[in-house]
């Protein structure tokens, strides 16, 4: 079943617009795919965050592998480039259903977006996937939209130019990521490890030693995994923080944590924010050129957002934006309503490390975007 199709088979009227929606993305040159509902589990639950564990439908085959009821597309598709493009280009589409546990939303709800693999011309390809979520959203009768901006590629590149040690980055990033406070990732900040005891003992023990003991303590309490990690992985994770923990604390020193909190407060239209960030690299005094690397590459993308016609100037960045999936390396966007605290309509950014992550030999570049249909169709409804 191709994507029209499966928007036509849920009738009525807003199956023909989903019908339309896919014909308007296949028009544009993303052919449509529609990959097997039944997924391997472990890419989603290495590289799609935190909380997609506890919201995965789990399964197993025949031969005890772990499946899952495809929680999103971005996997799916990426792993059907990799297994039928041979290495080369590829534009897709796509509208079905997706699986996943929610609080207030029913757990199976349909999805269409697109998914652009391999092209070099990084900042026209984010601008168009932005406007084509606009126009896809638009032809669901949603005009009245709020563009948030952000750019995770531009976060990790400032605490490389920091030099915040790899554990710290990795904690940085995850909070960011959830909206925390920084204060659990800053040494000497307010918030204790739970685990700090067990840190303390295990630093300068043999690896071995620790996996082995991590390993009994869960096997006794008949536990194999604990969120999706295995023990062994679990004992890592542990060693690595003990080794931090050793080295002067796993988090960020205050004068990193002061820059960070500078860099979160920027906001507003992105031709201001661009030019407010690189008042605040001058007034530190960063020399990085892979920092200036970014904020070119920031500026350029607006060019083509506005280039296409958008309303760039009615967009809104944020220092502090962050979506909470592991595999966003680049930009990141998000649209809702204008009604505060409405639901997020579409999402999504740029992933060029995923594809490596699956299985490619090499690094691919990658944009995508995601439309919620039922949320759309709800808006409108209430309008």
């Amino acid at each position: 079943m191709t994507t029209a199709q499966a928007g036509e088979a849920i009738g009525g009227g807003q199956g023909a617009t989903h019908a339309q929606l896919s014909a308007h993305f296949a028009a544009c040159g993303y052919a449509p795919v529609l990959p097997p509902v039944l997924q391997p589990m472990e890419p989603f639950l290495e590289l799609s965050g935190e909380d997609i564990r506890r919201r995965i439908f789990a399964t197993q085959d025949a031969g005890g592998a772990e499946l899952c009821l495809r929680p999103e597309f971005t996997i799916p598709v990426c792993r059907h480039h990799l297994a039928a493009s041979g290495g080369t280009t590829g534009d897709y589409s796509y509208l079905g259903p997706v699986f996943r546990l929610a609080a207030d939303e029913p757990d199976e709800f349909l999805q269409a977006g697109i998914e652009s693999i391999g092209r070099t011309d990084t900042p026209a390809a984010d601008a168009e996937v932005v406007g084509l979520a606009l126009e896809g959203l638009g032809l669901l009768g949603r005009c009245d939209l709020c563009v948030r901006l952000g750019d995770m590629g531009l976060t990790d590149t400032l605490l490389d130019a920091l030099q915040v040690p790899p554990t710290a980055k990795r904690r940085t990033l995850r909070a960011l990521a959830a909206g925390r406070s920084l204060d659990e990732v800053t040494n000497g900040g307010a918030s204790e490890d739970p685990h700090a005891g067990l840190l303390a003992a295990i630093q300068g023990q043999d690896p071995k030693g620790v996996r082995a003991f991590v390993e009994d303590v869960l096997s006794i309490a008949g536990i194999s995994r604990v969120g999706g990690r295995s023990a062994g992985e679990i004992a890592e994770r542990f060693l690595a923080k003990a080794a931090a923990q050793a080295n002067g604390g796993a988090g960020l020193n205050a004068e990193n944590r002061a820059v960070i909190d500078r860099y979160r407060a920027v906001h507003g239209d992105p031709d201001r924010a661009a030019g407010a960030l690189r008042d605040l690299v001058r007034e530190i005094g960063l020399d990085h050129p892979p920092l200036d690397e970014a904020l070119t590459l920031f500026e350029e993308r607006i060019g083509f957002m506005a280039a296409r016609g958008l309303a760039v100037e009615q967009f809104h960045f944020s220092g502090g934006f962050a979506r909470n999936l592991d595999y966003y390396t680049g930009f990141i966007f998000e649209v809702t309503g204008l009604a505060q605290d409405a639901p997020i309509l579409a999402g999504g950014g740029r992933y060029d490390g995923l594809l490596q992550h699956l299985g490619s030999p090499v690094p691919v570049p990658a944009v995508g975007c995601a439309i919620w249909l039922s949320r759309a169709a709800q808006e409108v409804s209430r309008g």
